[in-house]
């Protein structure tokens, strides 16, 4: 017998009270039958309208978007930007939340992200609870930090740039993204005809005027001409290959932090905030307090800024490895680490890399994975290196707290957590946790 299809929920409404915050930029609600609700677009202790966007009969939880407000907290502001709210872009979480309030939503998610997979409590992890904005950021409920300095803008069919619906491929046109960097905004991207192209990622680096976009055709069409508000440099994805390549102009932007420039080529992986790379170099340092002679190792190092910063502190008589899986990123590193010649950097996957140099022991370790996190495996090794301090940067606070349980398998205790607000306006946060043996001298 053919199994009976699930009736799709989708367009249904319920009222309901919301709970908790969850991770991913919703709350949590129940249906009176007990259904799990994660809902978008509205705030911990409110009465909504949610209607289903996702779901069917039976589904373990449902998404869904408050569409009326019954009963609003006092921390909700109507949102500042146009193009925020149910069915419209997907950029951004917390539009509709006062920027204090943000914050704490993102603190609340740490700790329960903490508790439920590190068997954390924040004193625990030596954390005060806050999540502190970048210099700079603190504005008044109802306006918007412009702090994006690299925008993804999706273009439709008729060539229109636009930005991404929510867990769609849908396309909501806009005329400015309200939490974009001037220096991307200044580019006009939003004005253009665009045909024929599937993305336009325009950049805007930090400490010099480069800019640049990044067109990913769609196959077979041809490249326009790229006339911009500014000057900017021009690249192009190879549809088959997936490679970046220059059409005119330089094939990298100069970002400058810790002092340094740093050549980031073929739009690759920079901090988005521009305070972000100098704020978490100096949590890190602050965490580490490297030493002359220190061997220190930078994994998952992209262009070598971490490497950077230790190198320039740990002196001729330290050492300093880098390992990054990005081929170009690892030329860039190689160039901005140039001047150091102590510092080497080795191009692969760290759990592939690593066991093959042969390092038994480090002083320092820095680690910023990406978001899935470090691992079991990769966690257990670089326990057994001895280092006297551990710094992990993460963008991901449900990956941190599962790594940081496995260091603690592995004799490693948190000594201090930060976390900073790097992404406002989104359910993203940053933090840096230090991390040094369970018992002290060993």
């Amino acid at each position: 017998m053919q199994a009976e299809e699930k009736k799709s929920l989708v367009g249904e409404e319920y009222e309901v009270e919301i709970g908790p915050v969850a991770h991913g930029g919703h709350c949590i609600a129940r249906t009176d039958a007990g259904q799990v609700l994660f809902v978008r677009h509205t705030l911990p202790g409110e009465r909504v309208v949610a209607r289903v966007t996702e779901g069917e009969e039976g589904s373990r939880f449902l998404r869904a978007d408050a569409v009326r407000i019954l009963d609003a907290s006092k921390d909700r502001v109507e949102a500042p930007c146009p193009f925020a709210g149910p069915g419209r872009c997907g950029g951004c979480d917390w539009q509709h939340a006062k920027p204090g309030a943000q914050r704490r939503l993102k603190a609340e998610v740490i700790a329960e992200q903490l508790r439920r997979l590190a068997g954390l409590t924040p004193e625990e992890a030596g954390w005060d609870g806050t999540v502190v904005p970048a210099e700079g950021d603190k504005v008044p409920a109802g306006q918007v930090p412009a702090w994006r300095t690299r925008v993804q803008y999706a273009v439709d069919a008729e060539g229109h740039a636009g930005l991404r619906k929510h867990r769609s491929h849908e396309v909501e046109r806009i005329d400015h993204c309200m939490i974009a960097a001037p220096g991307v905004s200044e580019l006009g991207i939003e004005k253009r005809d665009w045909t024929g192209m599937e993305s336009v990622e325009a950049i805007a680096a930090t400490g010099s005027q480069d800019r640049q976009v990044v067109l990913t055709p769609r196959p077979g069409a041809r490249l326009p001409l790229v006339e911009l508000d500014r000057p900017v440099s021009v690249l192009r994805v190879d549809e088959k290959s997936g490679g970046v390549h220059r059409v005119h102009g330089r094939p990298f932007v100069r970002e400058r932090a810790d002092g340094r420039t740093h050549r980031v080529g073929g739009g690759g992986f920079w901090q988005v905030h521009p305070k972000a790379a100098d704020t978490l170099v100096t949590a890190v340092m602050q965490g580490l307090l490297p030493r002359k002679g220190d061997t220190a190792l930078d994994l998952y190092c992209g262009v070598g800024l971490f490497a950077g910063a230790l190198a320039d502190r740990v002196g001729e008589q330290g050492a300093v490895l880098g390992i990054e899986s990005g081929k170009r990123a690892v030329e860039d590193a190689r160039h901005n680490l140039a001047d150091f010649p102590r510092v080497r950097v080795e191009q692969g996957k760290v759990e592939s890399v690593l066991p093959r140099t042969g390092i038994t022991e480090a002083d320092l370790i820095v680690l910023d994975p990406p978001r899935a996190g470090a691992g079991r495996q990769t966690v257990a090794h670089l326990s057994s290196l001895g280092a006297r301090r551990i710094a992990y940067v993460a963008c991901d606070p449900a990956a941190l707290a599962r790594d940081l349980g496995y260091f603690r398998d592995g004799g490693y205790r948190v000594r201090t957590l930060r976390a900073f607000d790097l992404f406002p306006m989104t359910h993203h946060v940053e933090c840096v946790a230090i991390l040094e043996p369970a018992v002290k001298g060993s």
